[in-house]
């Protein structure tokens, strides 16, 4: 009896550790299926510090993030277009004195700076002659330098005169340095000759019977434009006014131009040589040219000065006067124009300023050349 109680309780002890052992094997494989199951938090990591992800949750991640960065991509086109179109809209004046109070920020490099020619409205005086601004001290400095040739022209072409053996006052340079002769010789010259009731035009004849195109200006011309004897005559002349702006505002004259706005009208862009006998007029013509900034646009340029009062539209004491003339002169030789042939006028009285000084002619024919004159 006792043997058969032990051998029943020996097969139930089994029958129990079989089934515990089943139980335990069912709750593990739950546990197993049901932890790979759920996804692990974003701030799970491991050991060693590093996040663990599963596969399924990095591609539902990288797939957000695609979706989350396209929408900012949208969301900043439309902030941009939004922008743009504000900027378009007036803003208020409060709110530009604002933004006028800010400071602004220094680009990384410096803007192009543009070289413009500023307008001048007055030629730049030299200094006295002497600290007693004194006439004869200014005379004499004046006379000196426009009796001084400062380049020597070798070959001159000038202007036929009726008394045989006689010299004209008027003359061109034709050295081979120069490109008068060059421009003759290939029939590409051009001269511009301004007058006042002119009737010797001796040297442009010349100059046209050489082949040159030949334009002479004068405001007492009836007809607007007349070809003759191989020159173009027109009812124009150049601006000899006062080139202050308040000035010019004051004298509107339909027959006077300035210099660059004829060689607009004309087509042309250069002269070769530019003749001007205009009868006291010729010191405003002067500074007219010379704060046009159109002095590179003329070869060769001849003037006839009249010393025997200032001249039309110039003011001012004597000295004054000769130091304005001079200052003239001397913006011509800046703009690389020198002196190459001088001719006083014997038949002129010797007056200068209403005065008998250093024996001087009233009036003289200068010639200068443009040494750096490219055509």
């Amino acid at each position: 009896m006792d043997m058969g109680k032990e051998r029943l309780s020996l097969g139930l002890l089994l029958r129990l550790g079989i089934l515990f052992t089943a139980v335990c094997v069912c709750v593990h494989v739950y546990l197993e299926t049901g932890w790979r199951r759920t996804p692990e938090p974003l701030g799970h990591t491991s050991a060693l510090g590093h996040p663990i992800q599963s596969n399924r949750h990095l591609g539902k991640q990288s797939r957000s993030r695609q979706v989350s960065a396209e929408a900012e991509a949208q969301d900043r086109s439309m902030k941009r277009r939004i922008s743009y179109v504000r900027k378009l809209k007036k803003e208020s004046p409060a709110k530009k004195r604002e933004e006028d109070r800010e400071v602004p920020s220094t680009p990384c490099c410096p803007p192009p700076s543009h070289h413009r020619k500023t307008p001048r409205w007055h030629i730049d005086l030299e200094p006295w002659a002497s600290g007693t601004h004194s006439l004869e001290e200014e005379a004499k400095r004046f006379l000196s330098y426009i009796t001084t040739p400062q380049v020597t022209c070798s070959s001159l072409a000038r202007e036929e005169t009726a008394q045989e053996g006689s010299r004209g006052a008027w003359a061109v340079c034709l050295d081979p340095e120069y490109s008068l002769t060059h421009r003759i010789r290939s029939k590409h010259c051009r001269i511009y000759s301004f007058g006042l009731g002119v009737d010797d035009r001796s040297l442009e004849r010349s100059l046209a019977r050489s082949g040159c195109e030949v334009h002479c200006f004068d405001p007492s011309l009836k007809q607007p434009h007349l070809q003759q004897d191989e020159m173009w005559l027109h009812r124009l002349s150049v601006d000899w006014r006062d080139p202050n702006p308040a000035v010019v505002a004051q004298h509107q004259h339909a027959s006077t131009k300035k210099l660059a706005t004829i060689l607009n009208d004309f087509g042309h862009r250069q002269v070769d040589v530019l003749k001007a006998d205009m009868e006291s007029a010729e010191w405003k013509i002067l500074e007219n040219l010379v704060l046009e900034g159109v002095l590179h646009s003329v070869g060769q340029m001849l003037l006839e000065v009249h010393l025997h009062w200032a001249g039309f539209e110039v003011g001012g004491d004597d000295p004054s006067v000769v130091r304005y003339w001079f200052s003239l002169l001397k913006e011509l030789e800046r703009a690389n124009f020198r002196l190459f042939h001088v001719h006083s006028d014997p038949t002129k009285p010797h007056l200068f300023l209403h005065k008998n000084i250093l024996n001087a002619s009233s009036a003289y024919t200068l010639s200068w050349v443009n040494t750096q004159w490219k055509p």
